[in-house]
C-alpha cells in the first residue's frame, strides 16, 4: 500500500466543557475522569473482538488483495467505454458512496463534460424506490453505456431487488441476456454465508462479476469495502490516499486513553452529554457543501447503531441520541434559531475546512457601494473569509446561549482527510455502543417494517 501523507484532522472539545458552557450543559473534568476506566475496558473488549475478526470494519483498508482486485476490475469496465455508473442500493449500500462523491468530486459533477471529469463516468446512486426518479434515471442512462452495481448483503432487500428486476428487464430488451455481464455487477455476501445471498443465483444465471462484503462488516460500516470502493475506483478516486487516511486515524484510535483518542473522546462526550446533561440530539453541521453528505452518512450510523430498545444484558433501555444533519451557513437561516433559543437538548458538531480549493474574492463595485454604503464591510474580503466568520460567529453565539459544541477541522478536503473523518466516526460509534451497553452492529427495529411490507405484497 502506498503511503500518502496528509495533515491530520483536529478535534476541539473546549466549547462543550463545563468551564465554557456551565456545569448544567458542559462536561466537567471529573466526569471525563470517571468514565475513563469504562472506556479503557471497552477498548480492551473491542480490541479482542477485532483480533477475533468479529468486527471487520476496522481492517478493511488493510486488504491489499481486495483493493488490487477492485482496481483491476474497474479498469476492465472502464475499457468498455462505460459512461454512467448506477448504484442500486439503500441505506449503508448507498450513503457512503454518496458521501465520497460529494466530498471528493467537483460540485455538479454529473453535469461536467467527460473531459472535465478526466474521462471518468457519471455516478447515480439510486437509494430510494420513487418511480418517477428511477424512470428518469433509466431515461438518461442508456443501458449500452451504463454499468449497474446492485448492492445488498443478503440479496433480499425489497427496494434493491425491485430496482434490479427493472434493470435486468431493460438490459435484456436493449442488449440481450448474453451482454448483461458487461453492464451489471453484484456486491453481496461471500460464498458460505449462513444465509446464502439471493443475488448469487442471479449472478450465476447471467455470469456477472461479484464483489464480496465480509460477513463481519455491516452495511453502514462498509464504505471502505467494495461497497464504496468499487464505485470510487470507477470514478478515478485515489484509493491509496483513502487507505492512508484510514491508517492514520486507526493509529490515533489505537490508544485506550479517552483524552488522546479522538474517537473515544467524542464518544464519551456524546454519551455523557446525553445521559448526564439531557442532550438527546446530536447535530452535525459542516461548513462546507462538500461534507454535507458525510453528515447524512453519519446520521444513519448514529441512529441505527445506537437507537436500541434492549441492552447487551437483555434489559429494556430505549437509548440513543437523535442525529440531525445540518449545513453551515445555510442552516443559520433555518435551524440555528432553534439551536440557540429552543430546548437546550442538543450537542452540536461543527466541521470547518481550513483551506478551500479556491479563493473567491468579493469585488469592490464603486457605484454599488456609493448607492448602498452599508455593503462596505465586505470590502477586501472573500467568500472564504465570510464562511469562516459565519462559522466563528455561530460558535460564539451558541456559547452565549450555553450550547455545547465540538469543532472538527479538516486542514483541506482531500481523500486522506475525508477518510480520517469517516473512519473516526465509525470507531466513535463502536465505542458509543459499548458505553450505552447496546449492540451497535444490529438493527432489529428495522426488520419488522420490512417483513410487514413483504407480507402485504405477498397477500396481494
Amino acid at each position: 500500500m502506498t503511503t500518502v501523507t496528509n495533515s491530520e484532522i483536529r478535534i476541539d472539545v473546549s466549547r462543550c466543557l463545563a468551564k465554557t458552557v456551565g456545569a448544567d450543559h458542559g462536561i466537567a473534568p471529573e466526569e471525563l475522569k470517571a468514565i475513563a476506566p469504562r472506556v479503557r475496558d471497552a477498548h480492551a473488549s473491542l480490541r479482542k473482538q477485532r483480533a477475533k475478526k468479529v468486527y471487520g470494519f476496522y481492517d478493511l483498508y488493510k486488504n491489499d488483495t481486495v483493493f488490487k482486485d477492485i482496481k483491476k476490475r474497474a479498469a476492465k469496465f472502464l475499457d468498455k467505454g462505460i459512461e454512467n455508473v448506477v448504484v442500486l442500493g439503500i441505506g449503508g449500500s448507498a450513503l457512503g458512496t454518496t458521501a465520497l462523491l460529494t466530498a471528493l468530486k467537483p460540485p455538479y459533477y454529473n453535469l461536467l463534460s467527460r473531459e472535465e471529469r478526466h474521462g471518468a463516468p457519471r455516478l447515480f446512486v439510486m437509494d430510494n424506490i420513487d418511480p418517477v426518479t428511477f424512470q428518469s434515471m433509466m431515461r438518461i442512462c442508456p443501458p449500452e453505456k451504463t454499468l449497474f452495481n446492485v448492492i445488498s448483503k443478503s440479496g433480499d432487500t425489497a427496494e434493491t431487488v425491485t430496482q434490479l428486476l427493472i434493470v435486468i428487464d431493460a438490459l435484456k430488451k436493449r442488449l440481450g441476456a448474453a451482454r448483461l455481464k458487461d453492464h451489471l455487477v453484484a456486491t453481496t455476501n461471500p460464498v458460505g454465508a449462513p444465509k446464502a445471498s439471493l443475488l448469487r443465483p442471479v449472478a450465476e444465471l447471467y455470469g456477472l462479476d461479484i464483489f464480496e462484503v465480509p460477513l463481519n462488516v455491516g452495511g453502514r460500516f462498509s464504505v471502505f469495502s467494495p461497497v464504496g470502493m468499487f464505485p470510487a475506483a470507477m470514478l478515478g478516486m485515489n484509493l491509496d490516499a483513502l487507505r492512508a487516511g484510514c491508517e492514520a486515524m486507526d493509529k490515533r484510535c489505537g490508544v485506550a486513553d479517552v483524552k488522546s483518542n479522538p474517537a473515544y473522546l467524542r464518544a464519551a462526550i456524546h454519551y455523557l452529554a446525553n445521559t448526564k446533561k439531557g442532550k438527546c440530539m446530536a447535530v452535525m453541521m459542516p461548513y462546507s457543501d462538500a461534507l454535507r453528505d458525510v453528515a447524512d452518512w453519519y446520521r444513519q450510523m448514529w441512529a441505527e447503531s445506537l437507537g436500541k430498545r434492549m441492552s447487551l444484558d437483555g434489559k429494556e433501555v430505549f437509548v440513543g441520541q437523535t442525529p440531525i444533519k445540518s449545513l453551515g451557513a445555510t442552516d443559520q437561516h433555518s435551524q440555528v434559531q432553534l439551536y440557540r433559543e429552543g430546548p437546550n437538548d442538543k450537542l452540536l458538531t461543527l466541521i470547518e475546512v481550513g483551506a478551500f480549493d479556491v479563493t473567491l474574492k468579493i469585488p469592490r463595485v464603486p457605484d454599488v457601494l456609493k448607492a448602498v454604503p452599508q455593503f462596505a464591510y465586505l470590502n477586501g474580503h472573500s467568500m472564504n473569509s465570510l464562511m469562516a466568520a459565519e462559522l466563528l460567529g455561530t460558535m460564539n453565539a451558541l456559547k452565549l446561549s450555553t450550547r455545547p459544541v465540538i469543532l472538527i477541522t479538516l486542514p483541506k478536503i482531500t481523500s486522506s482527510t475525508v477518510a480520517q473523518l469517516m473512519y473516526m466516526l465509525e470507531v466513535e460509534t463502536a465505542m458509543a455502543g459499548r458505553l450505552y451497553n447496546v449492540n451497535a452492529f444490529d438493527q432489529p427495529g428495522v426488520e419488522d417494517g420490512k417483513n410487514i411490507a413483504r407480507a402485504l405484497l405477498a397477500e396481494k
